[in-house]
């Protein structure tokens, strides 16, 4: 269960114009603007959702015979929206997974991420690898028209989209998140799909052949189902800024966060809950043992006020309650 919290002033979806000079900047928050992202990458993106390889028949709703869908272990909270994902490698292409952490992907990779609110079918995000680099990704967001036959590339955003109350990023917003991380993906990973119930997990996507490197042993998150939920929700929802290797050139981001805290589960640090960087660098400042009032993740992951610093800081308006529980819950027994 959650309740809406509406932000009083809201400026994050200034308008983003295609220019021949490319992107305009935006601005993307109350207190903070994002770099707009780079015009060439960005250009790589078609105009329209049906002509990013995700379907087959978009019109029937018929996803093309080599994309996979899959589900992370741990979703990153987007005010309860419906959320489907899925990705496509290019044919014959594998990830390069030798740092078990930092998975690097091909260029010609595809994620797209789908949205619906109270029902209705909103908004796919694509997130694509245009180059050979690390840094060679570009992001926008397709929003549906309404009979559901077609999304339109929207790279200014959209506040309430299609008649929700679900606010579509601009394409300025997204790598606030995604430039966070080596690999620049955040939900298709050794962590998030070892945690998987999904069909598609760790071992499924090895079996497929996706990985250079499958991992040499089983990937287990440490502790029970307490210790877990919350390790996995702050990895969800907060190791995409929190954390202590951010790329130098992580592309556009809408502010600069504190990297002392590091909230990222990782394939060489879950031997035991007191291994994991989150007990190591956030229990015992943030985190107060036994007291999760007192707790400053607690207080910033409760609040949607736009004078107060909350946590996640885009992407939100209602406290996620049922990740917060799970927050109490663990710090409570610390």
């Amino acid at each position: 269960m959650s309740t809406r919290e509406r932000r009083p002033t809201r400026a994050g979806f200034a308008p983003l114009w295609l220019a021949a000079a490319g992107l305009a900047a935006a601005g993307c928050d109350d207190l903070r603007e994002c770099d707009p992202p780079d015009p060439e990458r960005q250009a790589e993106l078609p105009a329209a959702l049906s002509q990013t390889g995700l379907y087959a028949d978009i019109a029937a709703g018929t996803v093309a015979s080599d994309v996979v869908a899959y589900e992370p272990g741990f979703e990153l909270w987007s005010d309860g929206a419906e959320k489907h994902r899925f990705i496509r490698l290019p044919n014959g292409a594998q990830i390069d997974t030798g740092a078990q952490d930092a998975w690097q992907f091909p260029d010609g990779t595809r994620l797209w991420k789908e949205f619906r609110r109270d029902g209705v079918l909103v908004e796919t995000r694509l997130l694509a690898k245009v180059g050979p680099a690390p840094e060679d990704w570009a992001a926008v967001a397709y929003v549906w028209n309404a009979d559901g036959t077609d999304a339109l590339a929207t790279p200014g955003g959209a506040e309430d989209a299609r008649g929700t109350p679900h606010d579509v990023p601009a394409a300025a917003e997204c790598m606030g998140c995604h430039g966070g991380t080596e690999s620049r993906v955040l939900g298709f990973s050794a962590i998030q799909l070892a945690a998987s119930r999904g069909e598609v997990d760790l071992d499924a996507i090895a079996a497929r052949g996706m990985l250079s490197d499958p991992p040499r042993r089983p990937v287990r998150l440490p502790g029970d189902a307490v210790a877990q939920a919350a390790l996995g929700w702050l990895h969800a929802n907060c190791s995409h800024c929190h954390n202590r290797t951010r790329p130098s050139s992580d592309g556009a981001r809408c502010y600069d966060p504190q990297r002392r805290f590091d909230f990222t589960l990782r394939v060489d640090e879950i031997a035991s809950v007191e291994a994991t960087a989150t007990y190591r660098t956030a229990v015992g400042t943030v985190i107060r043992p036994g007291d999760p009032d007192d707790s400053d993740v607690v207080e910033r992951a409760r609040r949607r006020d736009p004078d107060w610093p909350s946590m996640p800081p885009l992407g939100t308006e209602i406290v996620d309650q049922d990740g917060l529980a799970a927050l109490r819950a663990w710090i409570r027994r610390l």
